[in-house]
């Protein structure tokens, strides 16, 4: 992949350290659509973890949540029992906050209802698309636990249902429009 050279402004104005971190994240991830539920349901989960805390943060336990939350299957979160809660507020490779965590277990088990109804996560969200940011995230608070505003306004810029998630200028903002044909339906 060639790397872009010209940046987000968020990404340029980082300190070098955590440039590196991000922007493989900013290349190859974010604003582009998500087609398995498990890996929209790990945006799900990441996003809500990043609550009060940085996206450096999360970026850096990234692969521990993936483990913690056996890869993100959403049928094995949404059966986890109490010793599961203890066993992720032990895990310091996590955001060990109850809240969330219990968000995670609920919110799985919300989406198997969605998978049931409609076929998929991906599918639901396709149903209430296009949709305004203050629809969807009344649409969310109704359906998810622990989904404010500011989380559902980045779930949905970092899946591609939003808009907006690159400046016009930055290199990537081309590739992620072309993945997200929606956003040219008129």
């Amino acid at each position: 992949m060639i790397k872009p050279t010209t940046y987000c402004h968020a990404i340029n104005a980082m300190k070098a350290d955590e440039q590196h971190l991000h922007k493989e994240y900013h290349d190859k991830q974010y604003g582009f659509p998500i087609e398995v539920d498990n890996e929209l349901f790990c945006r799900l989960v990441l996003e809500i973890n990043q609550a009060g805390l940085s996206w450096t943060t999360i970026l850096k336990k990234q692969e521990t949540f993936r483990a913690a939350y056996h890869n993100f299957d959403i049928k094995k979160v949404a059966a986890f029992k109490d010793a599961d809660v203890q066993r992720l507020l032990n895990d310091a490779g996590i955001i060990r906050n109850r809240l969330k965590v219990n968000a995670a277990i609920e919110n799985a088990k919300a989406i198997m209802a969605i998978q049931k109804e409609f076929g998929s996560f991906k599918n639901w969200l396709n149903h209430h698309h296009p949709t305004s940011r203050e629809e969807w995230t009344k649409l969310f608070k109704k359906t998810f636990r622990f989904t404010g505003g500011e989380i559902v306004n980045e779930f949905l810029l970092s899946t591609g249902y939003l808009p907006g998630a690159h400046d016009p200028s930055c290199a990537v903002y081309k590739k992620v429009l072309k993945a997200n044909p929606m956003w040219n339906k008129k």
